[in-house]
């Protein structure tokens, strides 16, 4: 069965981006759970790297899969069920039964909109979900990942809810389940949080969340930079599954996706009309991008044990190659530059390392275009709004294909 991205599957996934979290506790924010999916799949990424570093090419290539498939079946699924609190959920799951019905409803409302990624997704999907305990090196980095992320948000919520009694059970339960998965490689460093690195960094990435998008304009929903970039990776995960992208370079767009825009910690959300008034305005930016994210980023990763993390953060971001939204494989040790048809042609291979560029700038913008189009639906008037689908729908009804996926058609099903 061919994958056909649908408008249903991408609605899908930018809905979690007004699904609220911790919805009966004192908020200094809204926390939404776009945001937290987000900080969790980073966060398995940095996991997966270290535990898969004397791994066979092979068997990391499939644990790669495993973790990325897990992450979006686990997203669809808190999409489906909302905001059951965690101990009524855990009562449930600890029942066989009442879980296995709970979860077949689940497929139900999900199956219209997923199994246009393909029959052989939705088995792998249906299994995965009905057999919620597993101990699989990808489901305990998951498992990991997920707590770090909660645990992420409740440190947020503690000074404001000191009142709480439950909120101390909560995180006695978040540090003991994390406890119990030290022996990742990773997992205490995540735990020691800034006086480690790798913890300093993994909590660093989750501020993300603090820049809101379109800064100047008012949206429904106020989507964060953090959320745009697991919608971005998610996106890029899908065409890269209709295109018949190889693993590796499947695994390549999904995290691409999702730290693309990882140097707008250190300038924030700039606009793309000030990024692109001038030249030597946008390689300014990117000059100094380039310089903070090699002194706050990668030379503490690289001065504190985890060069393959830093130099495997430099692929993704593009350094060598000057763009995040550059084609690349890399062949001897060294990147090389492609174009998307070499990329696809040629070059489509796991040996190679490869990782797209415009299909990655089509998702960023397609992305852009949803965030528009929601808050425009939703009533909210603005020029720039407005002016910002149609810049993106003209050139998409230009440029109907771009690295072999026909975004034109997609986008004129958003009527």
């Amino acid at each position: 069965m061919y994958t056909i991205i649908r408008k249903s599957l991408l609605e899908l996934v930018f809905s979690g981006s007004f699904m609220k979290r911790w919805n009966d506790k004192l908020r200094p924010m809204e926390l939404v759970e776009v945001d937290k999916q987000a900080h969790k799949m980073i966060t398995a990424w940095l996991l997966f790297l270290l535990n898969s570093r004397d791994l066979p090419a092979e068997e990391r290539l499939r644990l790669g899969d495993e973790i990325v498939e897990g992450g979006l079946f686990d997203y669809f699924y808190r999409l489906v069920i909302t905001d059951i609190k965690p101990p009524v959920f855990y009562q449930i799951r600890s029942n066989p039964s009442d879980y296995r019905k709970l979860t077949a409803w689940v497929l139900d409302q999900l199956r219209p909109r997923v199994t246009p990624l393909g029959e052989e997704t939705w088995e792998r999907m249906t299994e995965y979900l009905m057999v919620p305990e597993d101990t699989t090196p990808a489901r305990r980095i998951l498992q990991a990942a997920h707590l770090f992320a909660s645990y992420s948000e409740l440190k947020l919520l503690k000074t404001l809810n000191r009142p709480d009694d439950e909120m101390a059970e909560i995180e006695k339960s978040f540090t003991d389940r994390l406890g119990k998965l030290t022996d990742l490689v990773g997992v205490e460093d995540l735990l020691a949080g800034n006086d480690s690195v790798l913890g300093r960094f993994a909590g660093w990435c989750g501020h993300l969340r603090f820049q809101k998008r379109w800064s100047q304009t008012p949206r429904i929903p106020e989507t964060s930079v953090l959320g745009h970039v697991f919608i971005v990776a998610a996106f890029a995960w899908f065409f890269s599954l209709e295109v018949g992208a190889c693993p590796a370079r499947r695994q390549n767009n999904f995290f691409s996706g999702l730290f693309h825009d990882l140097p707008e910690l250190l300038t924030r959300d700039i606009i793309s009309p000030v990024k692109l008034s001038a030249p030597e305005i946008a390689d300014l930016i990117k000059d100094y991008e380039n310089r903070e994210l090699q002194r706050l980023v990668m030379d503490p990763l690289l001065g504190n044990g985890f060069a393959d993390v830093a130099q495997r953060l430099g692929y993704l971001l593009g350094l060598e190659a000057g763009s995040e939204f550059a084609a690349t494989v890399q062949e001897n040790g060294r990147v090389r530059t492609v174009s998307s048809q070499e990329l696809g042609a040629k070059c489509n291979r796991d040996d190679l390392d490869p990782k797209d560029g415009e299909l990655l700038k089509m998702c960023d913008k397609l992305a852009a275009f949803i965030e528009a189009y929601t808050a425009l639906r939703t009533g909210i008037t603005s020029d720039q709004l407005t002016q910002a689908c149609w810049r993106i729908r003209q050139q998409f009804h230009e440029n109907p294909v771009v690295a072999g996926v026909h975004i034109g058609a997609l986008v004129a099903d958003f009527a």
